[in-house]
């Protein structure tokens, strides 16, 4: 069972990748603008991790690459997460995702954080 999830640890963590720079600005549903500077990876992640266990699954769920890191792993995968993921380092499982994909993440945190 320690193997299974050093494993797990492994393959979210994943090799480091360096994130491209963007220009420009995301428009949400809402009308409303992000700024690049909230594409930030690192930002990102300490927004994750403050999220209730709840909305951190949705939010993951809803971001294809981080949930088939996990999903991988089967029910095993989710119970790590859980007990994990308020001081797991997703900043590496983040750089990732193409621009879009983070731009994405940080929409979805931000409606997280807003409760909508």
């Amino acid at each position: 069972m320690k193997a299974i999830f050093a494993l797990l640890l492994f393959v979210l963590a994943g090799a480091p990748v360096l994130a491209a720079n963007a220009s420009g600005t995301v428009h949400s549903p809402a009308g409303t603008r992000v700024a690049n500077a909230e594409v930030d990876s690192a930002k990102m992640e300490k927004d994750l991790q403050r999220l209730p266990w709840k909305q951190f699954r949705s939010v993951v769920e809803a971001v294809p690459k981080l949930r088939a890191g996990i999903d991988a792993y089967g029910s095993a995968g989710w119970q790590f997460v859980q007990a994990n993921y308020s001081n797991y380092g997703w900043k590496k499982s983040i750089d990732k995702l193409d621009e879009g994909q983070k731009k994405q993440l940080a929409e979805l945190i931000r409606r997280a954080q807003s409760g909508k």
